[in-house]
């Protein structure tokens, strides 16, 4: 029989529908902050700007830079019907003479919502600008397309899709009539600045330009990696035995700076603080071969639950995540289950904000 760590049930919690955030605090460091600290079964209560009190000289907070872009995009199908077209990733500019009336095409791989399937061959049209060839269904039910697209007024195709594409919010988020302004400012975190990600990695929401400038006053270093969020990330896990579960590949950078400073650290006895499971999962791929973080680009594929032997950080700032999710395996490998769990439903109980507009906890191993 299956240990029941690794039953899917295990990692279930009831959450009151009025938990999940659909909207941000008004301040970004504002929003509550849970510290757990995993070795001695103690939780705290707080704000987010509090976590400058857990921080000191020498750490080192890792954060992932990647940016989000518009990738829902509302438009009518040639029989006139509405359609939906949710790019699973920045698209592909195909080479073409760059004028700014000239007809270009870039490809992307997307997923398509309407009353019928359109026709391969058919156009989506979004804009007078902006339309979609349907190329290809695949397997798996997404669709190949061609965005067809002229710049017009705009500088390049990610400020055409920012003016005519939608914040692509989480399904739990309601937004009826589409995403709002607020949406594209608050959506991001504030050191975004490598477009492709479909999914913001929500733990770096929290922090303010005044909060990143009072954590470096403090002597503590910040380095930047790279993991563009793809929907998998909201993918349900279907497998009773998590282990047997499928990640998701996503694309992960780390340059020959942030390696050989990460590394320098963690000879030094520093403490790693990663803001995200996204960067976690960055930092311990690059580190699995060789058990020092290695500069690369490619696809990152790394599936994290119990039992897993962290080699890079220590610390992790993160949001409360969904139940039965890759996330929640992910945050119970670095502090345990139950405590994981526990620390969950005093969050409820104290009235927390779950999910990606939610609120956050911090997860201290090494104090």
């Amino acid at each position: 029989m299956t240990d029941y760590i690794y039953q899917l049930d295990a990692y279930d919690y009831e959450l009151p529908a009025d938990r999940i955030a659909q909207f941000p605090e008004t301040e970004r460091d504002q929003s509550k902050l849970l510290i757990l600290e995993s070795n001695t079964n103690e939780s705290k209560h707080g704000h987010f700007a509090d976590i400058t009190q857990y921080l000191r000289k020498g750490d080192l907070l890792v954060v992932n830079a990647t940016k989000v872009f518009p990738a829902r995009l509302l438009g009518r199908k040639e029989s006139g019907g509405k359609v939906e077209l949710f790019l699973l990733h920045f698209p592909h500019q195909l080479p073409a003479e760059n004028t700014r009336q000239t007809w270009q095409d870039a490809t992307a791989l997307a997923l398509v919502k309407s009353s019928k399937r359109p026709q391969i061959g058919s156009i989506l049209f979004f804009s007078d600008n902006l339309q979609a060839r349907v190329d290809t269904f695949t397997e798996e039910g997404k669709v190949e397309v061609t965005l067809q697209y002229r710049l017009g007024e705009h500088a390049s195709l990610e400020e055409l899709l920012q003016s005519q594409g939608q914040v692509p919010l989480p399904p739990y988020i309601s937004r009826p009539e589409g995403s709002l302004a607020e949406d594209i400012d608050r959506y991001q975190t504030r050191y975004a600045r490598e477009t492709g990600s479909v999914a913001a990695p929500t733990a770096g929401l929290h922090f303010s330009d005044d909060l990143l400038a009072e954590i470096r006053a403090l002597g503590v270093e910040v380095a930047q990696v790279v993991l563009h969020v793809g929907y998998g990330t909201f993918a349900p896990v279907r497998t009773e035995d998590i282990r047997k579960h499928r990640i998701h590949r996503e694309w992960i950078e780390i340059s020959e700076e942030t390696a050989t400073l990460i590394n320098r650290k963690k000879a030094a006895a520093s403490r790693i603080w990663a803001v995200g499971t996204t960067t976690v999962r960055t930092l311990e791929f690059a580190a699995q071969k060789t058990g020092v973080v290695q500069a690369m680009a490619g696809e990152c594929d790394l599936f994290i639950y119990p039992g897993f032997s962290f080699q890079v950080i220590d610390n992790l700032i993160t949001n409360f995540h969904l139940p039965k999710s890759s996330l929640l395996f992910l945050v119970s490998a670095l502090a345990g289950r139950e405590r994981i769990l526990a620390a969950y439903q005093e969050a409820i109980e104290q009235n927390y904000r779950f999910f990606s507009y939610g609120d956050a906890m911090a997860i201290i191993t090494e104090g």
